[in-house]
């Protein structure tokens, strides 16, 4: 497999980029359109909170329809055939689906639908996912206006970071409980809603919106690195930094399916009974995956990665603090060829080859309730959680045998670059990094798009170092 750099300057000047570079932040200049899908049992006022949370964010197209789950995926082809027929530049789209708990049960369904939109190509597109539930009303109620006061007191944030701030409030109102919604993003830039100038600094949050992590750091790496060629160098970036960002760190190069569940278990049992303050725990997992994302040990059996998530999460040491699980692994056989600009003449096509943009990329997901999470890795009850996987989901990830991986590789040279800086927009930076590559091979002659995907239901800002 060989990677190669994207002409991005060529991209600029045959087909507008809605990112800017480097280090990219979407231009939003072009139509916001914001539509609510909801079944028949939501409640007016639930609509009417996230009608004026849609405003507070610049969503000047608000659009309602009511309507069965069933039905939401035609409104959805709906929207995607009305805005590609849009003539003008779009800026954004901001799509909620609320529901009865549990009806929303393939969400990636919907999302997809309208990820083949291509008048949204390189846009952001933000789905905000919600249960209707009469137990759940007070939490979605404190969701709600806490983003909406945040979106109008701080429009200089990210949404990353505002919904960040969102998740630390909802835990603090809650009794000391750790429900915490996640959020799930491919997003390759800042996403910044409020109409605020790019001149304007950004004042540094408080420092009781950032973890502590002044107690132990611990790493542990779990590599197989038979016949994977380019593992090792993967395996060599990695410890080297993680050592050099304090933590003290364990490797374990090809475990079986088995080792892999008993070294999380080892790993947890040390830092239960480690003395003195833990305030952080690094996991990469790095192996083969199977078609619904398992990974597989050295001896080709399969474990699931949820469950080596759930292990950690019960480690009672790291109550309150950040997990970090890193996945470089397939999780499906999907090839991606990526989204190339629409309607442009051949020539252009012959003469520049615009770059094209990973398909599933440019998406954030907003999980309020653990009934729509995607994953039990995921899950709202997991809070402090932060797991990074190098593919979306069903697609291939890709690796150079004689580098390593697109998604090691460049994660290191970012945060060595600034290690100083909030993980989840390095993490951002990292993609933007990674779908601007061309992969060739191994086995295929055309070029393809590699795109990760985040989770997170981090509650305070994570830097790994002061």
């Amino acid at each position: 497999m060989t990677t190669l750099p994207s002409p991005a300057d060529k991209e600029v000047a045959c087909h507008p980029s809605p990112l800017t570079y480097p280090w990219g932040k979407y231009n939003l200049q072009g139509s916001r359109v914001a539509l609510t899908l909801s079944s028949p049992e939501v409640s007016a006022s639930t609509v009417a909170a996230l009608e004026d949370v849609f405003q507070t964010l610049g969503f000047e197209n608000c659009q309602r329809r009511e309507a069965s789950v069933q039905d939401f995926l035609g409104e959805l082809t709906g929207l995607r055939k009305q805005l590609d027929a849009h003539g003008g530049p779009m800026g954004c789209a901001l799509v909620s689906l609320v529901a009865s708990s549990g009806q929303l049960r393939q969400p990636q369904q919907l999302v997809r639908e309208l990820s083949h939109c291509g008048a949204l190509r390189g846009c952001p597109k933000v789905f905000l996912l919600l249960s209707s539930t009469p137990g759940g009303a007070p939490k979605l109620r404190a969701f709600l206006t806490g983003l909406g006061e945040l979106c109008r007191r701080c429009p200089h944030w990210s949404l990353l970071q505002l919904l960040t701030e969102v998740f630390c409030r909802m835990a603090e109102e809650s009794s000391g409980a750790t429900n915490c919604p996640v959020l799930r993003s491919s997003l390759r830039g800042a996403l910044c809603l409020g109409d605020v100038g790019p001149w304007r600094s950004k004042p540094e949050p408080s420092p009781s919106a950032q973890y502590d992590l002044s107690g132990a750091r611990a790493a542990l790496l779990l590599a197989v690195i038979r016949d994977r060629p380019g593992a090792q160098h993967d395996v060599k970036a990695l410890r080297n930094l993680c050592q050099a960002l304090g933590f003290k760190t364990t490797l374990r190069t090809d475990p079986t399916a088995q080792a892999f569940q008993e070294e999380l278990a080892q790993f947890r049992k040390q830092l239960d009974t480690h003395r003195g303050p833990v305030s952080c725990a690094l996991v990469a997992m790095m192996a083969h995956g199977g078609p619904r994302g398992q990974l597989l040990g050295a001896d080709g059996q399969e474990v699931q990665p949820e469950v080596l998530v759930q292990e950690l999460n019960c480690c009672g040491a790291l109550r309150g603090c950040p997990k970090i699980f890193l996945l470089q692994a397939c999780r499906g056989g999907y090839r991606d060829a990526g989204m190339g600009p629409i309607a442009l003449p051949w020539f252009w096509r012959w003469l520049q080859a615009p770059p094209a943009i990973p398909s599933y990329a440019d998406i954030l997901q907003i999980y309020v309730d653990a009934q729509g999470s995607p994953s039990r890795a995921s899950t709202p009850g997991n809070s402090d959680i932060l797991t990074v996987y190098a593919a979306t989901e069903g697609c291939v990830a890709y690796r150079d045998e004689k580098k390593g991986s697109d998604f090691i590789q460049t994660l290191v040279e970012v945060l060595r670059t600034d290690p100083r800086g909030d993980l989840l927009e390095l993490l951002t930076e990292v993609n933007r990094q990674v779908c601007e590559l061309d992969v060739l091979g191994p086995d295929c002659d055309e070029r393809r798009k590699a795109c990760l995907e985040i989770y997170s239901s981090l509650r305070r800002r994570l830097c790994l170092q002061a």
